[in-house]
Order: structure tokens, then C-alpha cells, then sequence
């Protein structure tokens, strides 16, 4: 016979959906798939904290010094930078999104999609009158977070210009997604071979990659032009592999501190830039334009897959040229 305690457990593992508080009291949803996968997104930043397969293992990279304070943006996770990606502009650092506070939309607009799944939140941010001091337009974000039934996660943004001057707004966007790795020195990335990028450690100039696989012995900042519209990151200890699907995001950043910056961050340990890598799906080279009433979307899908490198069984291009 089950005690109480238990089915009280059992019936709120089934809820797909919820609300609670999270670190500082701060509110965060909650959302569990069947099989064990999960996912926490705060309204602080419209942040996504946590990812974790249906073995309850954390997917994604938060720092253990990440500040849970506004403003202060969260280390890790996927903050979202908009309306600037970068120092690219005059607003701060990866615009304002990610450090505001989002509310729970509850009457979303039509929303296609081919998933049948219930786990989803979707969030909205619109524009204030203190954001308007430093970035003079009205816009409306909505963003939808799901977890697919086999813990794939997806990230689909609509951004709308509600202008009523008639005037276009430009804006620079990115998930900037850090991922949990073993070894930073044991992972790489393919689908980015052979394309150009632009180095920040040099002043954004343009450069072509030349290695077959992006692999990493030092600090690494690069916005990867024209990118494929899937991306792999294959960590050899785990024998896992992330699959980054995207769209509407031409641009994929990819970014480790290495040790100096990593000691120079207050809110990130000395070590950590080793069990973590971000790979970003982004719209940058290009900005977007959005006339008033049009509306942008672009959508990232990750999931984790493992993988057995170590006896050859996966062929890397069967990944990325797979379904």
C-alpha cells in the first residue's frame, strides 16, 4: 500500500507544469517530462537554470558563485541577450532581457507547432518606461520554453515592434547557452569546419576556420558566420553529445574564459571554465530589422545523445546530417 507521502510525491512528479520559488525567493517554473527529463526557467531574465536528462544529470553549465540577485544577470544556464549581443551597440553588455523580470503569459497568440507535448511556459516581456530611456522602442518578446518527451529542449522567441512613431527597430539576439562538459580539453565541436568567423580576441576580424573540429587550449571568443542550421558538441569522457538545431539564427558563438578571465570573474569559479562551453545560437553579423507589426521568431532545440566514440560505433556527419 503507498503511504500518503509517497502518492503526494508521485502525483506532483506527474505535474507537468510549475510554479514555485527558487534560490532568494526568486520565482522559477518548473517543468517535468513522463520520463524523468526536467527543466527550471526563472522570470528573473526569462532564464532557463536547469536541464536534465530522465537520469536526473545536469545539462547545462551554472556557476556555483552565479549571483541570484537583480539585477545582476545569472552566470549559466541560457541568458538571453537582446536587443544587443555583446559590446555590439551602445546598450550594456547582452542588452536588458536578461537581467528584467518576465511574466507568465497566459493568453499566447496561435502558436504552430508539431509537438503535442503540455510541457511548455510561455513567457512574456514587454517594454518599460525606463527601458525606453536607453533603447527608445516598444517592443513585445514572447518566449516559449518546452520539453519534449524524449527531454529534447526547445527555446522559440517572437519578438514584435509595437512602434507607433512608424519607426523600424535593429536588434542583435542570442541564446547564449552554456553547456556542462567533463573536460573542456576532451571536447569538440563539429558542423562549423571550414567557415569563416569573426575573433573578438582580435578585434572581430575576420578569419576562416582551418581545423576538421573545433577543439579548445586556450580562450576561445568567435562568432561563426553562415552556420549550419545544426551543430554538434561531442564530450569523448561522458560519450555524450549535444545537438544544437536552430532557426532564424545564422550565427553561432562559441566561448570559454580559459583561467585569466575566469579568475577575473567574481561570479565564476577559478576552475570552472574547464567543465563548461558555450555554443550560441545567434543572429549578429547581420542585425535584424523589424518594421512596426513585424515580428521576428528564431527557435533552438537541444538534446543530449549519447555516444560511443571510443570504439567508433558514431560517425560524427551521421549526427549532423541525420535526423
Amino acid at each position: 500500500m503507498m503511504s500518503s507521502t509517497t502518492a503526494v510525491t508521485a502525483a506532483i512528479d506527474r505535474v507537468p507544469v510549475e510554479i514555485c520559488k527558487g534560490i532568494n525567493g526568486l520565482e522559477k517554473v518548473v517543468l517535468r517530462e513522463a520520463r524523468g527529463s526536467s527543466a527550471e526557467v526563472y522570470l528573473f531574465g526569462g532564464h532557463v537554470t536547469s536541464w536534465k536528462n530522465d537520469h536526473g544529470e545536469e545539462l547545462l553549465f551554472i556557476s556555483n558563485k552565479a549571483i541570484f540577485k537583480p539585477p545582476k544577470p545569472i552566470r549559466g544556464g541560457i541568458p538571453i541577450c537582446f536587443p544587443q549581443f555583446s559590446n555590439h551597440g551602445s546598450l550594456e553588455q547582452h542588452g536588458f532581457a536578461r537581467n528584467r523580470f518576465w511574466s507568465i503569459d497566459t493568453n499566447p497568440p496561435p502558436f504552430p507547432t508539431n509537438s503535442p507535448t503540455k510541457t511548455f511556459v510561455d513567457l512574456i516581456l514587454k517594454s518599460t518606461e525606463e527601458d525606453m530611456k536607453i533603447w527608445p522602442h516598444s517592443f513585445e518578446f514572447r518566449l516559449r520554453v518546452t520539453l519534449g518527451p524524449s527531454g529534447d529542449l526547445m527555446l522559440t522567441s517572437r519578438i514584435r515592434n509595437n512602434n507607433t512613431d512608424g519607426k523600424p527597430f535593429t536588434f542583435t539576439f542570442a541564446y547564449h547557452t552554456y553547456f556542462s562538459v567533463s573536460d573542456i580539453s576532451e571536447v569538440r565541436v563539429e558542423g562549423l569546419e571550414t567557415l569563416d568567423y569573426l575573433d573578438n580576441l582580435q578585434n572581430k576580424q575576420r578569419f576562416t576556420e582551418q581545423g576538421d573540429a573545433i577543439t579548445f587550449e586556450s580562450e576561445v571568443d568567435k562568432i561563426y558566420l553562415s552556420t549550419p542550421t545544426k551543430i554538434a558538441i561531442l564530450d569523448h569522457e561522458k560519450k555524450r553529445t549535444f545537438v544544437i538545431r536552430k532557426d532564424g539564427l545564422p550565427d553561432a558563438v562559441v566561448w570559454n574564459p580559459w583561467d585569466k578571465k575566469a579568475k577575473a570573474m567574481a561570479d565564476f569559479g577559478d576552475d570552472e571554465y574547464k567543465h563548461m562551453l558555450c555554443v550560441e545560437a545567434a543572429a549578429v553579423e547581420k542585425p535584424i530589422t523589424l518594421k512596426p507589426g513585424e515580428e521576428w521568431r528564431g527557435r533552438q532545440e537541444l538534446s543530449a545523445v549519447p555516444s560511443s566514440y571510443c570504439s567508433g560505433q558514431l560517425d560524427p556527419q551521421r549526427v549532423l546530417l541525420g535526423s
